[in-house]
């Protein structure tokens, strides 16, 4: 068991009540998607408000992720997916419309919020949540290995417009994110914490679904070669290593299929 790294506070918090973003897998089988994380990431599991099929991974007491069992009999893919805070998820929804961006689910009320499955204009899936009720969840403490984002899409100046619009990215209203571009990528910071990195060069046709557009949860860990090697041993697969600035990105797949990262990086900047 490896278990996340403590010594990443520098990203932005994805637990607490003022949180830009939370992250979830929809799978087949949430069992076996437990004992995968439990044993690659070093998580613990509760049931979720949102029934028997719904879990929230936790790191420690801080609550991580959620974890979504769905039917086979539902097209749904089996992927990690950011959900993204919005104030109002009716507005968030229609900004995606006439963005040409998907809305395929939604908005939804569940549990305490209400929530959107959305897609941009080049096909990554991603969400969007109104809270409608406080956040019981602990603020993220200081120490936390927060998870991070990468978008890989088409353009990246054409992808931050999209985002920036939808989401209110660089509006200058109080607690928005700024978007700021760095060399070849967009760099989205939230209260001066880097949340997520946009970069360019992914294919919309490719049958590779690691070229593809599509949004990457980046998991910090302490001993990289230690978490791609107990991924191995309990049903995932590596898919591709990339090393660059910073450290090494490791794409993973789950037992189920579902793709994630994990890095050795100290931050998503």
């Amino acid at each position: 068991m490896t278990g996340s790294d403590p010594r990443t506070a520098s990203a932005a918090p994805l637990t607490g009540p003022a949180a830009p973003c939370w992250v979830t897998l929809m799978t087949r089988n949430l069992e076996t998607a437990e004992r995968f994380y439990a044993q690659v990431l070093g998580w613990s599991f509760r049931t979720g408000r949102l029934g028997a099929d719904y879990s929230v991974a936790y790191r420690g007491e801080v609550p991580v992720a959620g974890v979504f069992a769905v039917s086979s009999a539902y097209q749904v893919a089996v992927a990690w997916t950011p959900y993204f805070a919005v104030e109002d998820a009716d507005v968030a929804a229609a900004r995606v419309r006439e963005r040409s961006g998907t809305v395929a689910v939604g908005p939804l009320t569940l549990g305490k919020g209400r929530g959107v499955l959305a897609s941009d204009r080049d096909g990554a899936s991603f969400g969007l949540w109104e809270r409608t009720e406080d956040s019981a969840s602990p603020p993220a403490p200081a120490d936390h290995a927060h998870a991070w984002l990468r978008l890989r899409t088409r353009d990246a100046f054409d992808a931050a417009i999209f985002y920036g619009e939808v989401l209110d990215w660089a509006s200058g209203r109080p607690g928005c994110c700024d978007v700021a571009y760095e060399g070849d990528e967009v760099i989205v910071r939230c209260e001066g914490h880097p949340l997520a990195r946009i970069s360019s060069g992914a294919v919309e046709a490719d049958v590779d679904p690691v070229v593809r557009p599509h949004w990457q949860v980046q998991f910090p860990v302490a001993d990289l070669a230690a978490t791609v090697s107990a991924a191995g041993r309990h049903g995932g697969a590596l898919v591709e290593e990339r090393t660059g600035f910073g450290g090494t990105e490791v794409t993973l797949r789950d037992p189920d299929g579902a793709l994630f990262a994990v890095t050795d990086v100290r931050s998503p900047a």
